[in-house]
């Protein structure tokens, strides 16, 4: 059974990492954008990161401009943005598709592995997220409507 440590992410550089690093850690993974409605979920996903981050809880973010164009940024701009906005300090990973051909083989495994309303796999829209275990296995899918706060029992739960 594949795990997320099957996974590797390209950071903003371009330089990949193994995601198998990640292993040990409840990890929250989310695709992100800084023009959309749900963009204030910033704010709760840095807060979830302090609040959790000491216990071995991660949050990676990957900008997607699939949704309206609502990430147009290149990294450069996304990291500043996300900086000087909301002081994010979780990781941030380079722009990527979460849907159609070109959707990275991580977010095929984690639709895959965590369908959505009704067994839909598409990706409907900004900061849906996915919460994976310490053993790298996805444990569930959450809505762009779930604040950031409203997971923290589920996260507790897995620390």
């Amino acid at each position: 059974m594949k795990t997320i440590a099957d996974f590797s992410a390209v950071r903003p550089d371009g330089e990949t990492v193994s995601l198998a690093d990640r292993l040990g850690k409840v990890l929250l993974v989310v695709n992100t954008a800084s023009k959309c409605g749900f963009t204030p979920q910033y704010k709760g996903l840095e807060d979830l990161w302090q609040k959790y981050g000491e216990r071995g809880f991660e949050v990676i973010a990957f900008p997607c401009n699939q949704f309206g164009g609502q990430e147009p940024g290149s990294a450069d701009q996304i990291a500043e943005f996300c900086e000087v906005n909301f002081g994010l300090s979780f990781p941030l990973m380079a722009k990527i598709d979460v849907n159609g051909p070109d959707a990275t083989a991580l977010y095929e495994w984690l639709k895959d592995q965590a369908p959505g309303i009704l067994g839909s796999k598409s990706i409907k829209w900004n900061f849906t997220k996915f919460l994976i275990s310490r053993e790298g296995v996805v444990v569930r899918r959450f809505a762009p409507t779930d604040k950031p706060e409203s997971l923290e029992k589920d996260i507790e739960a897995l620390l």
